[in-house]
């Protein structure tokens, strides 16, 4: 998987990207939790679920159907000040769906584990993508800060957050040319 602070950057970016108008606190707290959320499966290890189990780490929760069912939830329940079904109520669920499943999505481009169950509950086959540029990152804290960590989070760093970074960017400039540009 990538390390969680790559799926925060990568819901941030999202956010920053699709976002057109000013958004509250908690639309940007929901941006960079709802990517990384996922992960919180490795819990799963505490309670002897196996790696390879359904409900294992990178099994249903990292599922597209996951991906749809968190932000449906998290819309319903924290931005009841759009009205349901309204245009602005259905960006913000497809930007949070979209930052949401890119968890999976990401971690089947990694050269480790078991795959990703990105079509649970309906199919329960672990797959990764052919191509797999993003070495795996430690799941452990010490490993995390050993020099495995360090390259994997280089690695991320180089192939993911500057590209994002310059999409944001570039997305930046190409609004304030936009609002400067004579009727």
């Amino acid at each position: 998987m990538p390390t969680i602070f790559t799926h925060a950057v990568v819901g941030l970016s999202g956010g920053k990207i699709f976002s057109l108008k000013n958004q509250p606190k908690k639309f940007w707290f929901f941006a960079i939790l709802l990517p990384v959320l996922p992960d919180a499966d490795s819990i799963t290890f505490l309670f002897n679920i196996p790696y390879w189990h359904d409900f294992g780490h990178r099994g249903f929760f990292h599922s597209l159907f996951f991906a749809l069912v968190l932000p449906l939830i998290v819309t319903l329940l924290f931005f009841r000040e759009e009205k349901i079904f309204s245009k602005p109520w259905f960006v913000k669920l497809l930007l949070f769906f979209v930052i949401t499943s890119s968890h999976g999505i990401l971690d089947a481009f990694t050269n480790g584990g078991l795959g990703i169950s990105l079509l649970a509950p309906f199919d329960n086959t672990r797959y990764f993508f052919p191509y797999q540029p993003i070495p795996v990152s430690p799941i452990s804290i010490s490993s995390f800060f050993s020099s495995w960590g360090v390259a994997v989070l280089f690695s991320e760093i180089v192939c993911l957050w500057i590209p994002l970074f310059l999409i944001v960017y570039i997305r930046r400039l190409y609004h304030r040319f936009k609002m400067k540009k004579p009727v």
